[in-house]
């Protein structure tokens, strides 16, 4: 059987879709005949992880960890901010409020460390890694960024050991939409460009998980770049049947939610729906699944939502998935960011696997959106759109009155997280 070594910083991950990855990946490697072994930090700074996904692995499987010496202590004793908690903010980066000290440390954590606070562990762990490989040889190397240091660790050990890498883009770098908002000096944010670029051109292979990254890349260098989207895992809902409560009618919404993508229509329209009719009000439940930035909350306490409101915090994966099996409607806000567009959120494909209607906020001609429309799974309407969001919210309430299911069917084995597997090995 062939090795490949993973280098990740999320091991175990959150219960985000992106981050289960290669998690989920390492499930199914055996299958095609490669083992895998993981490299990760022993102590991360992560806001939440979750345990329950490494379960699903071989308990055999090899794991090795290093320690990381990252500066967000001192961070939290400069700018405030402890661990994570339930109603904690997304990410300062994404927060469209910041004050002067969110501003400076913004700053700083852009121009100070590079390319991410994680930085200091990439010579430690090429050093490490140049011992580890010499005694326990592999045929690949994959790094999956971001943060993007992991991808300095494989090209440093592409270049000692000529061994094949593989660099996985699960987010674009230097144009993620948040890029621009880093507070980057220009020698700082050309740096970023150099070294993307030499990423890129170094690796044997790159893989990016949309089209149109996927596309931005290959114009720009003369590596292969692959696509391979992110998915959903069959075993996760096979094993949770649907269920439909006959008394509430639930929006749901699962993973990060950014006030950069505060979906003001849609609550506008709950709202007003809200005042005119009390049935609606009573059976009106939006749940929240993961980390959201306090802006939302704002946003539905502002319009007399917060009585319908369960703001739910972190959850394992099998009861996120429970969650997305029994609403009415799930909830895929997008970022108002124009490289957004672009985007292919995690949540999307388990979106799709839980087979519930999706309303969609966003870029409509977007990646996103272009999912939505070839599996059936739902609709994209942009944020100014009152009308057809009101009359998607409509047809969902009408459904569930009469205790009809609308359950879409479409072709979605393409991103089960077994082909995806399949398609990996073939790079691999």
């Amino acid at each position: 059987m062939k090795k490949v070594l993973i280098i990740t910083y999320y091991w175990p991950p959150t219960g985000g879709s992106g981050v289960q990855r290669w998690v989920k990946f390492s499930k199914y490697l055996r299958r095609f005949g490669w083992e895998p072994v993981i490299y990760t930090p022993e102590n991360p700074e992560q806001l939440a992880t979750d345990e329950s996904l490494l379960k699903e692995l071989p308990e055999d499987l090899t794991v090795l960890k290093r320690r990381i010496l990252e500066p967000y202590a001192l961070y939290r004793k400069l700018f405030g901010g402890g661990a994570a908690s339930k109603g904690e903010g997304v990410n300062p980066l994404n927060q469209q409020k910041k004050s002067f000290k969110q501003k400076l440390a913004v700053f700083l954590r852009g121009n100070l460390f590079f390319p991410d606070p994680r930085a200091g562990w990439v010579c430690p762990s090429v050093a490490f890694l140049s011992r580890y490989l010499k005694e326990h040889p592999v045929d690949a190397i994959v790094t999956t960024g971001p943060p993007h240091s992991m991808h300095l660790i494989g090209m440093k050990l592409r270049r000692r050991t000529g061994i094949r890498w593989i660099a996985d883009f699960r987010d674009p770098w230097t144009e993620m939409h948040y890029f621009k908002h880093m507070g980057l000096l220009p020698w700082t944010a050309a740096r970023h460009r150099r070294v993307e670029q030499r990423v890129l051109d170094e690796a044997d292979t790159v893989i990016a998980v949309s089209a149109p990254v996927r596309d931005d890349f290959q114009a720009r260098t003369t590596t292969p770049v692959v696509l391979i989207t992110n998915g959903f895992d069959e075993d996760d809902f096979a094993a949770v049947p649907p269920v439909l409560p006959a008394d509430t009618f639930v929006l749901a919404h699962t993973g990060l939610f950014a006030s950069d993508g505060n979906p003001l229509a849609l609550w506008d329209v709950l709202a007003r729906k809200c005042s005119s009719d009390a049935s609606f009000r009573a059976q009106l439940r939006i749940r929240l699944a993961g980390k959201t930035d306090p802006e939302i909350l704002e946003a539905l306490a502002n319009r007399g939502l917060t009585a319908n409101v369960e703001n739910l915090g972190y959850l394992p994966h099998q009861e996120t998935v429970a969650l997305q099996r029994s609403a009415n409607v799930l909830l895929l806000p997008l970022r108002q960011e124009p490289e957004y567009a672009k985007a292919l959120p995690g949540k999307i494909f388990e979106y799709l696997a839980a087979r519930r209607p999706v309303l969609g906020i966003g870029q409509e001609g977007g990646a996103a959106a272009a999912v939505l429309k070839d599996s059936g799974a739902g609709v994209m309407y942009d944020w100014d759109r009152v009308e057809p969001v009101r009359n998607f919210i409509d047809s969902a309430w009408e459904r569930h009155l009469q205790g009809a299911d609308s359950a879409p069917a479409g072709d979605i084995a393409g991103y089960s997280r077994l082909a995806l597997t399949e398609k990996l090995t073939g790079i691999l």
